[in-house]
């Protein structure tokens, strides 16, 4: 809790933490919110349509041909908390008490290796995968491990991004995908010291520097000098 405020920090605000220090203590301290771009519907859309297929494989008890190169693992079969953790406002959720926030995160699937946990996660792209592409993830599947071990579940230090991306429009008009199965080593050690980083910048009364980097920061500041 930090100026008597109840303190929530995700996935995507540790994420807005790398990026820019000062974007995210305006926007945890102080309510100042980075200006909305135009946000893209199909992301949403089909995280939306993967989930239901998916959910049409648990209950048939097999795995998704998108996964058919696993084995010895099946998806998690309790609905009713895969629910509660797809769920955006609930989620997987820890109260650090020592620290004074509510971590948060949630998920698309999971999968269970006799009992212990494995996160899947959903990405979609318009191109095919860079060398790197997967890094920039790194640091939200640590968050997740972390989240699932604070809440006492056994899980595997490793997750998987499943990426779609578009590969052709048909005869018939519709847009055939190309899958791609990323495994991720995951270490939540990292993640704890991310939100223990976090909250100690939330600490300070003054604003940290902003990012070099930031292309919100710079504008805000070209912006200034042409008045």
């Amino acid at each position: 809790m930090i100026d008597n405020r109840p303190i929530t920090l995700s996935p995507a605000t540790i994420s807005l933490f790398k990026e820019c220090q000062l974007c995210f203590w305006l926007l945890i301290k102080k309510g100042i919110k980075r200006p909305n771009g135009v946000f893209p519907s199909l992301p949403s859309g089909m995280d939306k349509i993967l989930k239901a297929h998916f959910d049409k494989f648990r209950v048939k008890e097999k795995l998704p041909p998108e996964l058919s190169e696993l084995s010895g693992v099946r998806l998690l079969s309790n609905t009713k908390q895969l629910e509660v953790w797809r769920n955006n406002r609930k989620g997987i959720t820890y109260e650090d008490k020592e620290l004074g926030i509510m971590q948060l995160g949630a998920i698309d699937d999971m999968l269970d290796n006799i009992g212990k946990l494995i996160v899947v996660d959903f990405k979609t792209r318009g191109f095919p995968l860079k060398e790197d592409t997967h890094e920039i993830y790194q640091s939200q599947l640590d968050i997740y491990t972390y989240l699932l071990e604070k809440n006492g579940f056994d899980v595997e230090k490793y997750s998987y991004l499943l990426f779609y991306y578009p590969e052709k429009i048909k005869d018939n008009g519709s847009v055939s995908f190309n899958t791609k199965l990323v495994k991720m080593k995951t270490n939540p050690k990292n993640a704890e010291n991310l939100f223990r980083n976090a909250v100690s910048l939330l600490k300070q009364d003054k604003p940290p520097e902003k990012s070099e980097d930031c292309e919100y920061c710079r504008y805000a500041v070209e912006r200034g000098q042409s008045n």
